[in-house]
This record gives structure tokens, C-alpha cells and sequence, in this order.
């Protein structure tokens, strides 16, 4: 008898969406300050990976708690095991929301909190995939394995130490992108580029900031700059009018004496997908490169403005790369820090690059554009090779033919900048939530899941999980 996926999620929408309320009201940013032993990434991590994990104890299912970094629900019996992976950390709320980040609302048939899309909608619609099946008592030859992780946003460092702990699925896939398939993750890393702070000019940079996470486009930055004298600040000030009114940016300016505060506001997005932002860093720094600075802080704004800026495809950079299956390389100025005397000022680069290049090239070609204003380059520890798994392959069939089969659209590989646990696993995959045409919200103020989607996309995944397990 063929099940009726549609029908058992019909069934369980109060409950799939209860839940999904009660994680989205856990604040679970990454907060390095409140790390402790027991909470390694803080407070909201560790207390989202347990209210996750308290659903799979209450369906009965077999629970496992891996010392707060990351855990797992399973069921099913069998010598292969098929893993799903999910991650309940989430990016900082940001400025900018309508509404309360980590209260939910349900408006327009949508549901909008911090990670109603990513991912914690996503991977509640793939456990009620799991819960349905089990609860249908439907006959499996394989084990079924959610491992739910709680640093995704960050350094992975849940899944390094999950797997030190834990042996790896044979095969799998992570409900954290969209439809029809992921099947092919572009490298990713960080470079820092690091500056001198010294201020030699008539204007002095006391200090900028901006970006929240590497992953991230800046979506508002803040210097503190002093003027040669107080009465430069109408010059200053009519400047700034006329910048704000030539590109997409708000900003104000606020004086003490000599000393100017200028807030600048762009608009955030995923850093994978740079050119969907306005990024305020190299914003602001565009605008400070026209006044009479010097030393490490006309470097470092001028680096900003004249190569970082709308350089999502790193060709000022020296770092442009193109392949015909992965597509361009993509640049996200993510971090900028620049205090006065201090040892240093440092601007974060996010590589979301193709196969056929390397970290190696990346780094000769930042060192062939801007080494001569003194710059020097790091690789931040965080880096992740491009990954790719055959169209040919039968998870990635399978899940193809799930998909065409519930939405009647042809299904097609997809490779992306994103980086999804999917690429955890040489036979590892994304797939879902997102169908194709939605509005992408991930990393932005405002962001939601349309209740549609979520129930469509649990159909799928019960479907998805049962033909690749049973």
C-alpha cells in the first residue's frame, strides 16, 4: 500500500509547528563570552541542541547527547546508516527586524524569527520526515540517523567533535539549502588581511567596525574619526549628505568636539551570495578615503574602498576564478577592526572559490594587489575544500525522483558558495528546504520560512528518508 505522505503531514501541522515555535524562542547565537565546559559554544547553542533533542526522547526515539556539542536521534535497524544533518545555532539577530528575532510570528502564511529558514524550520520538517515513518511503523533496512549540530554558523568545531566521538553515516544529506539538490558545495575560507593601525594624516582614524560573522554581508558599519579642528564638521557633514545620495546607504554623524561618530547602514545577506548586499564596511570606508588620512589608516581605508568594494568577484583582488561546472569565485568582506595604537587592524575575506583554484592562489593574488600598502595575509583555521558528488549517484537520483515526484517540476543538480553539512560525507548532499523561487532570507533581518514550504518540504523528506532507508 502506497503511504500517503501528504496526508500524514496534514495531520501532525499543529504539533510540527508547536515545535518549531518552541525552538525558534531559544536564542541560540554563539557567544565565546559565556562558554563553559559544559556549554562550549554558550548558552543558546547548548539549551536549542537540548530542546532538539528532548523531541526525539519524547517520540521514543534512541537519543544521544555528545557533551552539549552535538547529539543525535535515531531509529531503525541495519549494517548502513543514512544521516541527516541539521544545525540549531544561528547567526546574530542583527538590526533592522520588524518584529521581536526570537519570537515568532505567523503573518501572510509566513513564520519569521531567526532561523525559521536556517535551519531550524528545515530540520524540524525532515524529523517529522523520521517521526512519521517510525510512527507508521514502516519497515526499514537501514538505520536512520539525525545528527543535529550546534556551530554550524561558525567553525564547525560540533562536528569535529562529534566525529571524534561518533562513527560518520555512510551516506546522507543536510536539510539546510533548497530543492531540487545540492550536490556541489564551492570551497570555502578566510583570509585576514592585517594592516598597520598607525594614523599619520590630518584626520585620524580612532577606530572602525563592522561585520558580525564571516558568513555574513555587513549590514552596518561605525568609525570615530577626528577632524583636524571642530569647525570641519559642516564640511564633513555635507560630505556625507552627498555620499548617502549618490548610493544605497543611510548614515548619521554625531559630534564631540573634534571628534566625529559616523554609523553607516547597507543592507545584510548570506556571504555566499555577496552581491545580494549592500556591505556598509566597504561603504564607509569608500566614503573616509577621500579625507586626509595616512599611515596604516588610509591603508586600510583605502584597501577597503578601492579593492574590497563590490569586488564580489575578486577581480581587483587578483583573485577572479571561473569554472565551467562550479561557476565564479565569490569575495565577502565579512570583519573589519581598526582601533587607534593598537597591534593591529585586520579585514576578514571570505572565499567561497571553485575546484581548479586554491587557497595558495588566493593568497599570491591579495599579496600581488595590495601587498604594496603593507599588507599581509593569514588563513583562518576554518576551511573547507569544494566538494561535489556525481548526478549519477544513487542518493543523488533518488532524491532527484522524490522531488519530481511530489512538485511535477524536472529535477537538476545545483552547486553553490553556501556550505551545508552535507559536504561532511563523501556521499553527502543538501537538499531542501527551499524551494525553487523563494525569497532568500537566511542571514537578513526579517527572516522567514512560508508555512507552504515547510509543510511541502516534510512530504518530501518522510518520502525522501523512507525510499533511501527502507
Amino acid at each position: 500500500m502506497t503511504t500517503d505522505w501528504k496526508k500524514e503531514v496534514a495531520a501532525r501541522k499543529d504539533d510540527l509547528l508547536s515545535d518549531l515555535e518552541a525552538l525558534l524562542r531559544v536564542k541560540s547565537e554563539r557567544e565565546d563570552d559565556k562558554a563553559t565546559a559544559d556549554a562550549p559554544f554558550g548558552p543558546g547553542p547548548r539549551a536549542a541542541l537540548e530542546k532538539m533533542l528532548s523531541f526525539g526522547e519524547r517520540d521514543g526515539f534512541t537519543v544521544k547527547n555528545v557533551d552539549n556539542y552535538a547529539g543525535h536521534i535515531e531509529f531503525g535497524e541495519g549494517d548502513e546508516t543514512l544521516g541527516i544533518f541539521g544545525h540549531m545555532d544561528v547567526v546574530p539577530a542583527g538590526d533592522g527586524w520588524d518584529t521581536d528575532p526570537y519570537e515568532p510570528v505567523i503573518k501572510d502564511n509566513k513564520i519569521y524569527a531567526r532561523g525559521s529558514s536556517d535551519d531550524k524550520g528545515p530540520s524540524i520538517a525532515a524529523y517529522y520526515g523520521m517521526k512519521i515513518i517510525k510512527e507508521l511503523g514502516l519497515p526499514l533496512s537501514k538505520k536512520v540517523r539525525f545528527v543535529v549540530g550546534s556551530d554550524e554558523e561558525s567553525g564547525w568545531g560540533d562536528m569535529d567533535y562529534y566525529f571524534q566521538h561518533e562513527e560518520k553515516p555512510d551516506f546522507g544529506f543536510s536539510p539546510d539549502a533548497e530543492f531540487p539538490i545540492i550536490n556541489g558545495e564551492k570551497g570555502n575560507i578566510s583570509l585576514l588581511a592585517h594592516f598597520s593601525s598607525s594614523n599619520e594624516g590630518s584626520y585620524t582614524l580612532q577606530s572602525f567596525k563592522s561585520g558580525l560573522r564571516p558568513n555574513m554581508v555587513p549590514g552596518s558599519a561605525t568609525a570615530k574619526v577626528t577632524l583636524p579642528a571642530a569647525s570641519d564638521f559642516a564640511e564633513f557633514e555635507v560630505a556625507l549628505k552627498a555620499f548617502t545620495d549618490e548610493h544605497p546607504v543611510t548614515a548619521t554623524a554625531t559630534q564631540s568636539d573634534a571628534t566625529v561618530t559616523v554609523e553607516l547602514v547597507g543592507k545584510s545577506a548570506h556571504g555566499a551570495h555577496p552581491s545580494a548586499g549592500i556591505n556598509a564596511g566597504t561603504f564607509l570606508a569608500l566614503f573616509l578615503d577621500h579625507f586626509d588620512f595616512a599611515g596604516g589608516a588610509k591603508s586600510f581605508l583605502h584597501v577597503a574602498g578601492a579593492y574590497m568594494h563590490e569586488d564580489f568577484d575578486g577581480k581587483k583582488l587578483d583573485v577572479a576564478y571561473n569554472d565551467e561546472k562550479m561557476g565564479e569565485l565569490t569575495m565577502n568582506a565579512s570583519l573589519f577592526h581598526f582601533e587607534d595604537g593598537a597591534k593591529e587592524a585586520t579585514i576578514n575575506l571570505n572565499f567561497r572559490y571553485p575546484q581548479g583554484t586554491t587557497a595558495e592562489n588566493l593568497e599570491a593574488g591579495l599579496e600581488e594587489s595590495i601587498g604594496s600598502y603593507g599588507v599581509t595575509t593569514t588563513r583562518e583555521p576554518h576551511h573547507m575544500l569544494p566538494h561535489y558528488v556525481p548526478v549519477d549517484d544513487p542518493l543523488v537520483a533518488t532524491l532527484l525522483s522524490v522531488y519530481e515526484d511530489h512538485t511535477g517540476q524536472k529535477g537538476y543538480e545545483q552547486i553553490i558558495g553556501g556550505g551545508t553539512f552535507g559536504r561532511l560525507l563523501e556521499r553527502g548532499v543538501a537538499y531542501g528546504a527551499m524551494f525553487p523561487g523563494y525569497t532568500d532570507t537566511m542571514h537578513q533581518a526579517n527572516e522567514f520560512m512560508d508555512l507552504d514550504d515547510l509543510f511541502n518540504s516534510a512530504v518530501i523528506f518522510a518520502d525522501a528518508i523512507y525510499r533511501l532507508a527502507k
